[in-house]
């Protein structure tokens, strides 16, 4: 098939899937519904199991600062084309489970199905689901805002390149990684320095394309 045709097939987002973030860190950015992936994948592909699905390959909670911890899943997506099942198209996602607000510790009971829902719009931005939403000149959640970064880096705390999010210590496999830890692991590997979530994601994205 044409090489830009799925592509140029889902990367227009309809307004009425477009919301604005109004408060927040990410106030300004843009928020598409996820269930306009949903139905984009559904019309390109076929229904979920017949022309396209996915495949849960990992869950995991990670502590973080502040006595917050987020949720992960790592997912691989397949779409059905010409008959035949693509290569696995991996994307991980995240959500709070234990969020620290004005009023305290919050727990979320919905992270995991929150992360799922994130990890398949991060395989599905791999296929130009939402390019230009992602590509255009407005902010969206996942660009980070210059006026944010700056202050971080000041204060001497690195900043992913990829998510634009301040860079945290992690917890993983009973061992505690710091900030400095993170940041220089990335750079020796990657280049430029990234969050654990996003070096991650790199690693397995490396790994697929490798296997």
């Amino acid at each position: 098939m044409e090489n830009l045709g799925i592509y140029e097939s889902v990367r227009q987002v309809p307004q009425s899937a477009q919301r604005e973030i109004q408060a927040g860190r990410l106030k300004g950015k843009t928020d598409i519904n996820p269930m306009w992936r949903i139905k984009a994948l559904t019309e390109q592909f076929g229904p979920c199991g017949i022309g396209w699905k996915y495949t849960i390959t990992d869950k995991r909670l990670e502590n973080g600062a502040n006595n917050e911890v987020s949720a992960f899943v790592d997912i691989d997506l397949y779409i059905k084309v010409d008959g035949e099942w693509s290569d696995a198209i991996p994307g991980t996602g995240g959500s709070a489970f234990v969020a620290s607000e004005r009023n305290g510790l919050y727990t979320s009971d919905e992270c995991f199905k929150m992360a799922l829902t994130d990890a398949i719009s991060v395989a599905c931005k791999a296929l130009g689901f939402g390019a230009d939403v992602y590509w255009a000149k407005d902010a969206t959640k996942y660009t980070p805002r210059p006026e944010r970064q700056q202050p971080n880096e000041a204060a001497g705390k690195p900043v992913c390149k990829d998510c634009g999010k301040p860079i945290y210590p992690v917890t993983h496999g009973g061992k505690s990684y710091s900030v400095a830890e993170i940041a220089e692991n990335a750079r020796k590997t990657y280049k430029a320095p990234l969050c654990w979530a996003c070096m991650m994601a790199r690693r397995k994205a490396n790994e697929s394309q490798t296997a």
